[in-house]
């Protein structure tokens, strides 16, 4: 089995070019994205049509309901299995990571971490049940660890303080005596190169679809099923979708609004990409195709 990945920005082509390389080079894709994961979210994640998974075998896509909580963990498992079928099925593995922390954590790992006791779980909820008095405990101890986490993190703040109550080691003690290792060793990586110009004109010309193709009908049955509580309904596409719905903003507006978010996710996903991987090529779609050849031929 041989494997590449593939990175760029939302909108930038990522999931036709990984379409077109996988059927040509007879491989599985794992999808790291954060709404991709979840069944029912079809129009505002832009995951592939039902045709289109039918033609190649998806690893990270519709995984979960959209009430369902995941984490880094969830794509490190969903890597495993896959590499564990592509294996198996002797195909590649090409993987597309819109979300680039997913990717960047596949390459670096993740440090071990302990088992929590029934004790320190109701230690744990005592103390969250003051959300502020919990994080103050761990900044205090951690200050330097617990600046990279927001107040409102609720989910890695009940991580920290489980780890904490459990071992009696602050997160930065942990995780220094208990380093991270690679999930994945030199894997060809490859940034899709797009001028600045035309990703907004994709971003603008692929939300008009997406309300065309019924958004706001989609995003009115997920609010129904799933409540506005879920992790899943605070995305892009989604919050501007209920604020139309509450008449805070015209239907022109919510476009536009969905839009211009949109563009800022994608700045910032090329900003970490930039940052944060540093052993690419960065190239346009036609020629990493060319190179994917070379790899899997």
């Amino acid at each position: 089995m041989k494997e590449i990945a593939i990175i760029g920005p939302t909108a930038s082509g990522k999931s036709d070019l990984a379409l077109q390389i996988a059927q040509k080079h007879n491989a599985y894709i794992l999808t790291l994205d954060s709404l991709s994961i979840y069944k029912e979210i079809n129009i505002a994640s832009a995951k592939p049509s039902a045709e289109e998974l039918a033609h190649v075998r998806h690893f990270g896509i519709n995984q979960l309901t959209p009430n369902e909580h995941f984490s880094v963990a969830t794509f490190i498992e969903l890597y495993h299995d896959a590499s564990r079928q592509a294996n198996q099925d002797n195909k590649n593995l090409l993987i597309v990571g819109g979300t680039g922390f997913y990717l960047k954590s596949l390459l670096t790992g993740l440090s071990e971490v302990p088992s929590i006791s029934d004790a320190t779980r109701i230690a744990s909820n005592r103390i969250l049940s003051d959300p502020e008095k919990a994080y103050a405990i761990l900044y205090k101890a951690d200050q330097d660890y617990m600046h990279s986490i927001k107040p409102n993190d609720t989910y890695r703040i009940e991580k920290m303080l489980q780890l904490y109550l459990e071992t009696s080691k602050t997160p930065s003690e942990w995780f220094k005596q208990h380093p991270s290792k690679p999930i994945i060793d030199n894997i060809p990586l490859f940034e899709i190169d797009i001028d600045r110009k035309m990703l907004r004109e994709r971003i603008k010309v692929r939300t008009s679809k997406m309300v065309d193709m019924g958004l706001i009908d989609e995003i009115s049955h997920l609010e129904h099923r799933y409540t506005r509580l879920a992790n899943s309904m605070k995305a892009i596409g989604i919050v501007e979708v209920l604020d139309y719905l509450d008449g805070f903003v015209s239907r022109e507006e919510m476009i536009e609004l969905i839009a211009t978010h949109t563009a800022q996710l994608a700045k910032r996903q090329q900003t970490f990409n930039r940052n944060q991987f540093t052993d690419k090529k960065v190239l346009a779609a036609e020629k990493i195709e060319k190179e994917a050849e070379k790899i899997f031929a």
